[in-house]
């Protein structure tokens, strides 16, 4: 095991990641107690109810103790890795250093400090959390307890280094394959060991494709030697569906974003009253002005569909009815019209439902609103979306027409005042121009917070977004 004179330890604390967030999930720890580490290198990837985030060390060393195992829900400001570093140095930033324990004594997390005891170079912040550690059970097998995990640093220091354990390996053998935190997310969701998938991305990086070929290749059945049929037997009652024979029920843990956004949406639910109201209209013209746009240069290289001249439309709406972008603020009993339109786009990702907005959308062209449109979606497909995209939004919109759904009655994201849902286009019997003719058609609903939207303010916004979406040069004489 390495040594180290005039060695000191560093407790690296878990940080506020996620602006104002009181505690993260240890999804994966990337080292263990004995491994090297650098600065900047990532230790741990954890999930906030935002967001998941890789964590780098701030400093070189060598790991001592992980004090939590993966699946552990940690407070901020928790220590959650201890690092021996060598020359007994001052840790960057002021981060605080570790006090050492006697050797008999079991190694326990430490409590958060008192504000403005230290922060860690790295952190957006610490919070003094109230609450105590929480750990959840884990479905995978059964790690080592943290205070196994834990090699004692004072009985280092004194000479008396303890056997290393069997199971563990150099750090060299153990290369960390390279992929991105929602492909490895995605490895540990399939029960696909990383190390054994190949890449076949740029630099060795392996893809979400890659680690579903290895979900393939593991479930490829050997081909059966040929045997002579055996002679017909008695019909037999159909067995239950394999999933009702093994297990009856499943239990989902509910944590991260999937429990942020529950919470939410009570909230959202049981504080606004809602008010949804229904149009269907006739969107065949804005179809092929999406058509036409695809071959314009202007819009080379990006995303067109008709989601973004819904978005352009609604953008319109409340510029023409500008007192449906507001909020209610409850403590001043004020409503709060803004003057700006940060547009939310509910996306549904593998960690559950998040509404990223596109900051200040009302002041964007149509090629740049549809650049920030590919660039939100493929961010929350990626699972890159960061705590401050979901924040400050002031509407939504959510398209359930991609599952082909019709409509539906949407739920306010709180602090807003309005969210709009769009249906599926489809074809459909419309009477045009005095004959029924086949036409695209889809249903829009916008539900709205009555408490500072009526129905006459509702209307006109949903009105509006059906007559653009019925004659899209509404786009430009309504502008």
């Amino acid at each position: 095991m390495t040594t180290m004179t005039n060695a000191s330890v560093r407790e690296f604390k878990m940080p506020d990641v996620g602006e104002g967030l009181t505690e993260a999930e240890i999804l994966k720890w990337y080292v263990q107690p004995g491994d090297t580490v650098t600065d900047g290198q990532v230790v741990c990837e954890v999930e906030t109810a935002k967001a998941a985030v890789e964590l780098p060390i701030p400093y070189d060393g060598v790991v001592r103790a992980l004090h939590f195992p993966e699946g552990t829900t940690v407070d901020v400001g928790t220590s959650i890795i201890a690092v021996e570093v060598a020359g007994g140095a001052a840790p960057a930033a002021g981060a605080p250093a570790a006090e050492t324990e006697p050797a008999s004594a079991p190694q326990e997390p430490q409590e958060p400090k008192a504000e403005g005891s230290g922060r860690q170079p790295v952190l957006v912040g610490y919070g003094v959390a109230t609450s105590a550690t929480r750990r959840r059970p884990r479905k995978a097998a059964p790690e080592a307890p943290a205070g196994q995990a834990a090699v004692s640093v004072q009985a280092e220091l004194n000479g008396r280094t303890p056997a290393p354990e069997p199971v563990a390996e150099p750090a060299a053998a153990r290369q960390r394959p390279l992929a991105k935190p929602p492909v490895r997310k995605l490895a540990k969701d399939l029960g696909i060991d990383l190390a054994t998938v190949i890449p076949t991305g740029p630099d060795g990086i392996i893809t979400r494709e890659d680690v579903h070929a290895a979900v393939s290749a593991t479930q490829t059945p050997e081909p059966e030697a040929q045997t002579p049929a055996p002679a017909p037997a008695a019909p037999a009652a159909a067995p239950a569906p394999a999933s009702y024979d093994t297990a009856r029920e499943t239990r989902i843990p509910v944590k991260g974003v999937r429990k942020a956004t529950a919470a939410a949406m009570v909230g959202s639910a049981f504080t606004a009253p809602h008010v949804t109201e229904f149009v269907t209209v006739d969107v065949t013209r804005t179809m092929k002005l999406v058509e036409e746009l695809k071959e314009d240069k202007e819009f080379s290289g990006l995303r067109v569909n008709p989601l973004l001249l819904i978005a352009k439309a609604l953008l319109v709406a409340i510029r023409r009815n500008p007192e449906i972008n507001a909020s209610w603020d409850e403590a001043a009993q004020e409503i709060v019209v803004k003057h700006y339109v940060n547009l939310g786009i509910a996306a549904a990702t593998p960690r559950g439902l998040i509404v990223p907005n596109i900051k200040d959308a009302h002041a964007k062209t149509l090629p740049q609103l549809a650049e920030s449109l590919g660039e939100l979606v493929s961010t929350a497909r990626e699972g890159k979306t960061s705590p401050s995209a979901m924040q400050g939004g002031t509407v939504t919109i959510t398209n359930v027409g991609v599952f082909g759904v019709d409509t539906g009655t949407p739920i306010l994201n709180p602090g807003e005042s309005a969210i709009l849902a769009v249906g599926a286009i489809k074809p459909q019997p419309w009477v045009h121009k005095g004959k029924v003719k086949p036409r695209q058609v889809t249903t829009l609903a916008l539900s709205f917070d009555h408490r500072l939207v009526d129905g006459e303010l509702g209307s006109k916004v949903l009105a509006d977004v059906a007559a653009i979406l019925e004659q899209p040069k509404r786009l430009i004489t309504w502008a």
